[in-house]
């Protein structure tokens, strides 16, 4: 057998390796800096449990989208074909809902009535300005079950620019975490406290409606512990985490042992405490005002023990939400907006998953937190949300009143820097009641709790949704301002991330960098790189036909 011929079958062997091989062994290559379409782990374990199609029907169409939501359409198809590649049991086709005319009006009205609410675009092109309505969400089907996907991440203040990046940078956990709803079964269960005269439940039905799509939920009181606290713990430590929605009746003694040895055996809490008595809704009567009171919840030495201290004064912010109150008189009355320091818009201050490329968070008459020195060692303190700089700190009992939006502020006197809104503390808790007397004898007391998570948010408000004759409205909505704020994100992430075992919010920490062209320099520049591409391309031809025969008449003359 000569050379050539061994050659040859070398070639086709490997040939046919390789393809065996690839069929085998899977494995794609990301080659972008940001790793943009590297799914997480996370992810790829949610997309693999799905067994029967999972369809996708994308929104995210039309021929007018201005060139940056083109852009998120574009990542919306690749991050789904990198779904697709992963379990071909995932399809997705992207629909424009008002592409007919006749029908247009019935299909916005439907995607209403189903809860995928328009948005309205202004676009600029060509130096020209339009105004442009498009769906930004996504209809995930799997097994008779219907979830719906939001694509936009909204910020208060942020260009469409900013505003994309936003969603890009989110589309993976939105995709992620409407699919692990689909496949994934309920097994978390969370207690929400109910006998200290915590919020009622309409004021709370949006966040327990929405957490029901992740978790079983549902309440709890403590009434029992007098008779039976055995029986009491035993019953709380079923759940793997429990909320107290803004309790204004003092914990009594024998209520925050239990609490506390729940946390001890392991158990999370989310705790949303109003250490000043004062309500938004007291202020209007025939006064227009009302007096801020310490309130005593008995919970002092409970967070103390822990690491944080809620302070009983009001944080007074020159950034914060406005207030609407009616002024004129007869026929001029009309609804105004105020400036109103004491609703504070808080943001993140880190990456953390819970805050990450977060709108801002409303909060009503809150409080500061103080994060101690005690057990550094052992837990960890990351404060989630602050105040703007321009703070300062309003002591109790105080006057507040409606006529106060009537003073001129002085941002001088807001010189107390950011103040701490929400804390999160992870670790092992010592028991506040380790080398103290108990209120009662229990079995299996523990002194330090197993690792374990706890969040403390300094105002009760931040979970509390709007309610009009339709029934409770979605949290996070001010219809008076008409604005949507982040409380309802915030407080899903904070449950999430709180019993959270796959590691799905981590993916909100994802960093991806979306570069844009500059819009105004395209329409100021247009006509030059419209004249460079098309002159430039015909004056090299006529400068090489010219070189070619010069050279062909000179090289043939001879």
């Amino acid at each position: 057998m000569n050379k050539s011929l061994k050659h040859i079958i070398l070639v086709i062997v490997a040939i046919i390796a390789v393809n065996f091989i690839s069929t085998k062994v899977y494995k794609r290559f990301d080659l972008t800096t940001d790793q943009r379409y590297t799914l997480n782990e996370a992810t790829l374990d949610i997309i693999k449990k799905a067994e029967t199609p999972i369809v996708i029907d994308v929104f995210l169409e039309g021929e007018d989208f201005p060139s940056e939501f083109r852009r998120l359409q574009s990542e919306t198809k690749q991050l789904l074909e990198e779904f697709r590649a992963y379990n071909d049991n995932i399809s997705f086709k992207f629909i424009n809902p008002t592409e007919d005319e006749d029908t247009r009006d019935q299909a916005i009205k439907q995607l209403n009535a189903r809860g995928l609410t328009p948005m309205q675009l202004n676009v600029q092109e060509n130096g020209k300005q339009s105004q442009e309505v498009i769906f930004p969400w996504a209809l995930a089907s799997y097994d008779e079950v219907t979830v719906k996907i939001p694509l936009v991440k909204n910020k208060i203040g942020e260009t469409q620019q900013q505003l994309v990046t936003n969603s890009v940078q989110h589309l993976e956990y939105a995709f992620a975490d409407g699919i692990s709803k689909l496949v994934n079964p309920k097994r978390r269960k969370i207690a929400v406290l109910k006998g200290n005269n915590e919020m009622d439940n309409l004021n709370i039905a949006d966040y327990v409606k929405t957490l029901r799509d992740y978790y079983f939920i549902a309440p709890f009181t403590l009434d029992s512990v007098s008779n039976n606290p055995e029986k009491t713990l035993k019953s709380l430590k079923d759940f793997d985490l429990i909320i107290a929605a803004k309790p204004t009746e003092a914990f009594t003694e024998k209520e925050k042992f239990i609490l506390d040895q729940y946390t001890m055996n392991g158990g999370k809490s989310l705790w949303l405490i109003d250490q000043v008595a004062m309500d938004k809704d007291s202020l209007y009567n025939d006064f227009g005002k009302n007096v801020a009171l310490a309130r005593d919840l008995n919970l002092t030495d409970f967070f103390f023990k822990y690491g944080v201290r809620i302070n009983p004064v009001l944080v007074s912010s020159m950034y914060s939400a406005p207030i609407v109150l009616l002024s004129g008189e007869g026929s001029n009355t009309r609804a105004e907006r105020f400036p109103w320091t004491y609703s504070p818009l808080a943001q993140g201050i880190s990456t953390h998953p819970v805050v990450n490329n977060l709108n801002y968070v409303k909060f009503d008459f809150a409080s500061p937190i103080d994060t101690l020195k005690n057990n550094l060692k052992t837990v960890k303190k990351t404060v989630l949300l602050q105040s703007a700089p321009l703070s300062k700190l309003e002591g109790t009992p105080r006057e507040i009143s409606l006529d106060e939006v009537n003073n001129q502020q002085d941002p001088a006197s807001f010189n107390k820097g950011s103040q701490n809104l929400a804390v999160l503390l992870e670790g092992k808790f010592t028991s506040v009641y380790n080398n103290r007397v108990k209120p009662f004898d229990l079995k299996d007391v523990k002194n330090e709790s197993v690792p374990t998570k706890m969040i403390v948010i300094s105002d009760g408000d931040v979970i509390k949704n709007e309610i009009d004759r339709n029934g409770p409205k979605e949290l996070g909505y001010d219809s008076k301002l008409n604005q949507f704020f982040g409380n309802k994100e915030f407080l899903v992430n904070a449950a999430n991330y709180l019993l959270d075992d796959n590691g799905l919010i981590n993916i909100r920490s994802k960093e991806i960098a979306v570069a844009f062209l500059n819009s105004e320099k395209i329409t100021e520049e247009k006509t030059k790189w419209q004249l460079l591409n098309i002159l430039l391309p015909l004056v090299l031809l006529g400068i090489f036909g010219f070189s070619f025969n010069y050279f062909r008449k000179k090289k043939y003359a001879k």
